[in-house]
């Protein structure tokens, strides 16, 4: 199991700093985010080929709830560090072992009955990195606008904005260079979409649970009818 560990990452890193697509800056900062890249590996689950290793899934699965309970504590100081934790993480490592025990390895790949769960599994711990890191991001770029003196809705409307579609931006540009031009073009529209939707429901779901009230009222603001207008003058670009 370890042996196959330190063959990922060291395929990790090799792809990482060979990479030809990718600029000394952008080498420069994937070398600062390694660590960090390293605690998401060990606790986010992949069994998809392409990313499949058998020990770090094995791994990931036993260690992912050490992660939720620190999650929980710190963005909703929720403790779930008791006998229920235990529980839970003896499960997840009775798991992680039966993998390794039956699982194949190398470059074989995981039964299709095995690995959706775990997939789906792994997907909802990377939501919580997810939104942990994006809530830490939040509070630095309010902590710059307080310093800079930059309204909290200016910060939103242009760094923030930005920062947050410089990954979608990359990612279609490389799926229209592959040919994949309608996938491209319908992810434009389904991220921004998927993003209203989920982070509205949801952020309005955890509101009426703290306030305990059936209905809010919102008011637009300036800012937010800009930001607006702004989304449907860029709508119509992509459209034209």
């Amino acid at each position: 199991g370890r042996q196959e560990l330190m063959v990922h990452f060291r395929e990790y890193l090799k792809d990482m700093l060979e990479d030809d697509e990718s600029g000394m800056l952008e080498k420069l900062l994937l070398i600062c985010e390694f660590p960090m890249t390293v605690c998401r590996k060990l606790t986010v689950s992949i069994p998809c080929e392409g990313s499949y290793c058998r020990a770090l899934v094995a791994l990931s699965l036993a260690l992912s709830p050490l992660w939720l309970g620190v999650y929980a504590y710190s963005n909703f100081d929720v403790n779930l560090w008791g006998w229920k934790m235990g529980v839970f993480v003896s499960i997840t490592s009775v798991v992680g072992l039966m993998i390794m025990r039956y699982a194949p390895g190398g470059d074989g790949t995981m039964a299709t009955m095995l690995a959706v769960p775990i997939a789906l599994y792994g997907f909802i711990v990377a939501a919580t990195w997810i939104d942990w890191i994006a809530d830490k991001l939040v509070g630095l770029l309010g902590f710059l606008g307080i310093i800079l003196r930059i309204p909290n809705y200016i910060m939103g409307l242009t760094v923030l904005a930005w920062g947050n579609s410089m990954a979608d931006l990359s990612a279609n540009v490389t799926m229209a260079r592959k040919g994949l031009a309608n996938m491209a073009i319908t992810a434009c529209f389904a991220g921004p979409l998927f993003n209203i939707l989920i982070g509205l429901g949801a952020g309005f779901g955890v509101l009426r649970n703290a306030t305990k009230t059936e209905e809010n009222h919102v008011h637009l603001t300036p800012s937010i009818t800009t930001g607006f207008v702004f989304c449907f003058i860029n709508c119509g670009l992509l459209l034209v």
